[in-house]
């Protein structure tokens, strides 16, 4: 009898063991990280954003800082990707010496929002769905999530040290944009809020890969003049009769579509009656960072191609737009709706509400010429997609052949919105490329091809 409670007993020790065991291996399960998981972090950001109203300057810069972080700890180790280290300007990294066994992949999610949530007003909307994320990776795994926490954190908190060296917190505090001159080529605040100008001093704003905000500063526009055969009115009463044009077309005219589907103005101002409130929208950065979204989906790239692409569109995307705020502030042109109203058409109206800043160059322009210039050189000039961007804020899917024509299509945008004058346009986009061009020669990504 006592012979077999002996091995009674014996067998529940071993049971105990082997439950133990189990459970130890339970929690050793891998975390898996795929590129959906950085679009999702990539999408919340972008719903903060526009909850937040960022002006589209600033909102550049709130994209490119994490995607950079996440790019440093997911390539802390890698042999396809290079740090931007001593690359981007001021930025120099102390490379992370602790656990070699980190899922990379997850210390770049975690680095991404450790950066991003402080730069937004709404801090608690993103660290209540970082700490969702945290509970799920640490009862999936808890020494792999914190050996990874500890690297993210590693390299973010040395991106939100250099990011705090940019001027930004200076710029806050600089004067508004001075509106008392009698010039008329000088901007003035449009209808229907006629709200200060926003950012005057971006151009102060330390840039990515430019060597001075005024790098590509764009030949100045045609000389302002009210003559009637001079190249300045002429594109004056260009826009004017655009606008008539399309008004004759209806509302459903293709015209009309490009223009409200490039709107991308987060300070649009609707009246009811007596109330003015604001429709949130998406800036003209976001509406890119939404297409390199599809252009990686479409791709089917992966984690670390994904990270990448985001990366190089969004330091883009940010210095095409202190390149642009230089000339803007610089030429500090009127708005055809200020002039046309005054010597034209009191009651003209664009198709679009003016954004509330200096006419030239066009923001939009420039900030698609950089973009797509990006995506193609990550893509290729082959990649067709469907741009369904703008179908949260109610407008349809727009399909084009490539990341050029789109931009082409942005850039135009702006003429039948009735808020540029062609030389803003066109220049305007080659300023982007310029842009562009400067980023992909002076950054290295890539040390050998990789799939």
């Amino acid at each position: 009898m006592s012979n077999n409670l002996h091995i009674y007993k014996g067998l529940i020790s071993l049971l105990l063991i082997i439950v133990t065991f189990s459970c130890c291996k339970k929690q050793e399960k891998e975390i898996i990280i795929n590129a959906d998981d950085y679009h999702s972090v990539v999408d919340r950001m972008t719903q903060i954003m526009i909850h937040d109203v960022f002006s589209p300057p600033v909102a550049s810069r709130i994209y490119a800082y994490p995607n950079i972080a996440a790019y440093e700890a997911l390539n802390y180790n890698n042999s396809n990707y290079k740090t931007l280290s001593k690359q981007l300007n001021s930025l120099k990294l102390q490379p992370y010496v602790g656990n070699n066994k980190v899922n990379s992949k997850l210390s770049s999610l975690i680095a991404y929002m450790d950066v991003a949530k402080e730069m937004i007003f709404s801090k608690e909307k993103l660290i209540k769905y970082r700490d969702s994320l945290y509970k799920s990776w640490g009862n999936i795994n808890s020494s792999s999530f914190n050996s990874s926490k500890e690297q993210g954190i590693h390299y973010s908190r040395q991106i939100i040290d250099w990011m705090n060296k940019d001027n930004y917190a200076q710029t806050r505090t600089m004067p508004e944009h001075n509106i008392l001159s009698d010039d008329p080529s000088q901007w003035k605040p449009t209808p229907p809020s006629y709200m200060d100008a926003i950012e005057p001093h971006w151009n102060k704003i330390r840039p990515f890969t430019l060597d001075s905000a005024s790098q590509f500063k764009p030949k100045a526009p045609p000389k302002f003049s009210l003559v009637k055969n001079s190249e300045f009115y002429k594109e004056l009463v260009e826009v004017y009769n655009v606008i008539k044009n399309i008004d004759n077309k209806g509302n459903n005219s293709e015209e009309i579509a490009i223009a409200r589907f490039w709107d991308c103005n987060p300070y649009v101002s609707v009246t009811r009656g007596h109330f003015m409130f604001a429709s949130k929208k998406i800036t003209p950065g976001a509406h890119w960072i939404g297409i390199c979204k599809i252009a990686c989906k479409q791709a089917k790239s992966d984690f670390h191609k994904t990270v990448f692409a985001y990366t190089k569109t969004s330091i883009s995307i940010t210095d095409a737009f202190i390149s642009c705020w230089d000339e803007k502030y610089r030429s500090n042109l009127v708005r055809p709706e200020t002039l046309i109203n005054n010597y034209l058409d009191e009651s003209w109206e664009p198709i679009l509400q003016t954004p509330p800043f200096p006419e030239y160059t066009s923001g939009h322009s420039v900030v698609s010429g950089a973009a797509s210039e990006t995506l193609t050189s990550i893509f290729g000039d082959n990649l067709s997609f469907e741009d369904t961007t703008e179908v949260p804020y109610g407008l349809p899917v727009r399909k084009f052949k490539s990341f050029r024509k789109a931009a082409q299509e942005a850039a135009i945008s702006r003429l039948y919105g009735g808020i540029h004058y062609r030389s803003a346009i066109e220049l305007g986009l080659t300023q982007g490329q310029k842009v562009f061009k400067n980023h992909n020669e002076s950054i290295s990504y890539i040390k050998y091809n990789s799939k």
